[in-house]
């Protein structure tokens, strides 16, 4: 079982480009069995207001499909929260779900996180998979 944490700008990029990595990464949680998707709340509120943006211009049923798809399929943590520094106190939640739960961390920005090896990228991951 490999166990993952989706940062929001791969859900954006999943929701936008349907020929992207992050659009893979989505149609593999969709299908498989070996993947364990952890999320938080705080995860989940932003992955809500980010897809809404309006400039975005996501459809509201496309939103919903993937927050929805996220709940079904992924189990709710309540991470501790960490002091490591952080660039952007929002990636703060991802970065402690994904430790908290043994979690590979997919994400476009890795420079927003600190240099560990359980953070990556959507291509990264889709070479290690």
């Amino acid at each position: 079982m490999t166990n993952i944490v989706i940062d929001t700008n791969v859900i954006v990029s999943a929701a936008i480009s349907p020929m992207g990595n992050p659009a893979k990464i989505k149609a593999i949680i969709a299908s498989s069995e070996d993947i364990q998707v952890f999320y938080s709340d705080t995860m989940l509120d932003e992955y809500k207001r980010v897809l809404a943006y309006e400039r975005l211009k996501i459809a509201i049923e496309t939103q919903n499909e993937i927050t929805d798809m996220l709940q079904e399929i992924g189990i709710l943590v309540e991470p501790p929260i960490s002091t490591i520094p952080m660039p952007d106190e929002t990636d703060r939640a991802f970065y402690d779900t994904a430790k908290a739960s043994g979690a590979i961390l997919i994400t476009g920005n890795t420079r927003h996180y600190p240099d560990e090896p359980f953070i990556v990228t959507p291509a990264d991951f889709l070479a290690i998979r």
